[in-house]
């Protein structure tokens, strides 16, 4: 039953980063997308390849508090350590795909977080209540700090470029920062999301850190190019319309706060982020070009998200449980 166990649980972590990439594309490029400066081909060869090395060469510290942070998965019975990890891929993958189909962009990172704690109170394992209000604290922050951020940035940004940069030179410089800003914030995506696909197979000790970023990138990747579109439109066009520049420094402002948080190990929400900083330039326009009924749409998805993962994977525990004992 191990074996089964331990095959089962790899599948829904492939799942879930599926699931993710379906979902958090949108994180990278759908600001850029949105303003006509770059195709959905260009954004979806960028955020394979950048959100890949993001994961690699630095996501193993998000990984760990996954894994060890909100339920210590490896202190354990090891075959108990895996249903728990098994359901909260399960959990949180089957929420994450439902948002998708709906277009909206959730968090990948509460409904694995959401997901944990379900399963881990199923079963009875402890949970770090501590650690998962830290957590939730920096949930709140993230769309707030990254809207203040592509606020006070744009004006700025704006007598840069149209007035500091040559005028003939102008639309070349744009279109360089465009690219820049989403290799910047696909690396950086890379590096806090695929703790969310990965990290609870690390904290059931079924392979390490370096192995599950490498695994966890290659599930996300299918996931963006198989299912990543949907999500995209939102983001791009379904938020505020979007100029260049404003793409540009919303970008580059959900970029600087998810690498922030990263740095500390905190698994925290890009969709958040970047939905954070769209409003945030939409508002420098003015309120009447924020799409008002969308963002109420995302913020009560974004409300659901670690109750409705967590039900499932308590749900999930309990009907396993049924069948082993």
């Amino acid at each position: 039953m191990g074996i089964v166990l331990i095959v089962l649980t790899l599948i829904m972590a492939g799942y879930i980063g599926w699931a993710i990439g379906a979902n958090d594309a949108a994180n990278c490029v759908g600001a850029d997308i949105g303003s006509g400066k770059m195709t959905v081909s260009q954004g979806i060869i960028i955020t394979c390849i950048f959100s890949f090395l993001g994961a690699v060469l630095l996501g193993s510290r998000v990984i760990k508090t996954v894994g060890k942070g909100i339920v210590p998965l490896d202190k354990l019975d090891p075959n108990i350590g895996i249903l728990v990890a098994l359901a909260a891929c399960f959990g949180a993958g089957t929420w994450v795909l439902v948002a998708t189909l709906r277009g909206l962009p959730v968090s990948t990172s509460h409904s694995i977080v959401g997901a944990v704690a379900g399963a881990g109170l199923a079963i009875g394992a402890p949970v770090i209540w501590k650690k998962l209000l830290d957590i939730f604290i920096c949930w709140v922050l993230t769309p707030i700090g990254s809207g203040i951020i592509s606020y006070i940035l744009y004006k700025p940004f704006r007598r840069i470029f149209y007035y500091v940069v040559p005028r003939r030179f102008n639309d070349a410089v744009i279109i360089f920062f465009i690219f820049a800003t989403s290799i910047y914030l696909a690396f950086t995506w890379g590096a806090n999301d695929v703790a969310n696909a990965t990290g609870v197979i690390t904290g059931a000790k079924i392979l390490t850190p370096n192995q599950a970023a490498v695994f966890g990138s290659i599930a996300i990747i299918i996931g963006i190019i198989t299912f990543g579109r949907k999500v995209i439109q939102t983001v791009g066009f379904g938020i505020t319309r979007l100029a260049p520049l404003m793409a540009i420094v919303a970008e580059l402002s959900s970029g600087l706060n998810v690498h922030l948080y990263t740095i500390f190990g905190i698994p925290v929400s890009t969709s958040h982020s970047i939905v954070g900083a769209v409003v945030g330039v939409g508002l420098v326009k003015g309120i009447r070009m924020v799409n008002k009924k969308m963002v109420r749409e995302i913020v009560f998805a974004w409300s659901l998200t670690p109750f409705a993962s967590g039900a499932m994977s308590f749900l999930t525990i309990k009907l396993l449980r049924l069948f082993i004992k």
